[in-house]
């Protein structure tokens, strides 16, 4: 099982991160959604990506990217867009200009909305099943997914903790996307991120 730790906004930790002997595989940044506690601002996002990624990859975190945005953003380090709320056709024309592999966001609240991956099947690197929370985070019931065979690693989000059952992930999801688990008032909290990942590493040695 893979993982994703998203939403960071401070080079301490993105540093821990990169230097961590377990790192996760996926970092993910939140580019243009103000909203978001965890939002970075582009000049201070430049600074942040200088930090070498070593052995993960970075994520530009988007919800309906504007062509600004994307030419703000064209020049940075990242491996991925992760993009919430575009059609196929914006998908399709973000990877034509950007050629950049994509993590289509899917937000679930019941069976209608998980079956929209299918409308990004030749797009997608990654499907992400993500709840409708956005910044706040909520869950969505798991079941919805669990039983879905896709030709694509599938990414799972949502109100993930530190302390839950992680091996139960493994059953639906090839990646899972952390974020608010592991931060203490609202910050990232190094010893949470080092417990998370060294949990993962066990699970992944168990089998």
């Amino acid at each position: 099982m893979k993982t994703k730790i998203c939403g960071i906004s401070d080079s301490e930790t993105l540093k821990y991160l990169t230097e961590h002997p377990n790192p996760p595989q996926y970092i993910g940044f939140i580019v243009n959604y103000p909203k978001s506690k965890r939002f970075v601002k582009h000049s201070q996002l430049k600074d942040l990506l200088k930090i070498d990624k070593k052995n993960s990859k970075y994520v530009a975190v988007l919800v309906q990217p504007d062509e600004n945005t994307l030419e703000d953003i064209r020049n940075l380090p990242f491996d991925y867009y992760q993009i919430y709320d575009c059609s196929p056709a914006q998908v399709k024309s973000i990877i034509e200009k950007y050629n950049r592999k994509i993590i289509i966001a899917i937000t679930v609240k019941d069976q209608n909305d998980v079956v929209k991956y299918m409308d990004y099947d030749k797009l997608a690197h990654i499907v992400l099943f993500d709840s409708k929370g956005y910044e706040k985070s909520i869950s969505f019931d798991h079941q919805l997914i669990r039983n879905l065979k896709i030709n694509k690693e599938l990414m799972l989000a949502g109100n993930i903790q530190v302390e839950d059952n992680l091996e139960n992930y493994k059953e639906i999801a090839d990646i899972i996307d952390i974020s608010g688990g592991l931060e203490t008032s609202g910050l990232k909290d190094i010893s949470k991120i080092n417990i998370f990942l060294n949990k993962i590493k066990l699970i992944n040695n168990e089998t």
